[in-house]
């Protein structure tokens, strides 16, 4: 299927308009101030989101069978320690991924 060049024009402009729209609405609505309970949402999602995150990502974890559970415990071990040191999320991903990667394909074979 060929999309013609003005259809595709269209369908861009339709899609940054919308965006527009959701990046201005925030602005719009919350002229006098952001109401306490968006600013509790704010603050309580990100943590509660990690959380899921991470039981999420140690659901699979069997204790009982080799390596039993140690590239996972070395690596959250890992993240928390640099998270806590240097206070950013990039560098304690990405330091953590890289980290269990080489557990899981070189140390625990």
């Amino acid at each position: 299927m060929t999309v013609s060049p003005g259809y595709a024009f269209v369908m861009v402009a339709v899609m940054a308009a919308v965006m527009l729209g959701q990046r201005a609405t925030p602005f719009v609505l919350f002229k006098k101030g952001t109401p306490k309970s968006i600013d509790y949402i704010g603050q309580a999602l990100p943590p509660a989101v990690m959380a899921m995150l991470i039981i999420y990502s140690l659901k699979a974890v069997s204790l009982s069978s080799f390596p039993h559970g140690l590239p996972e415990l070395i690596a959250l071990a890992f993240i928390s320690i640099v998270h806590i040191w240097k206070h950013n999320n990039l560098i304690s991903i990405l330091g953590g991924t890289i980290l269990y990667m080489i557990l899981i394909q070189v140390v625990f074979v």
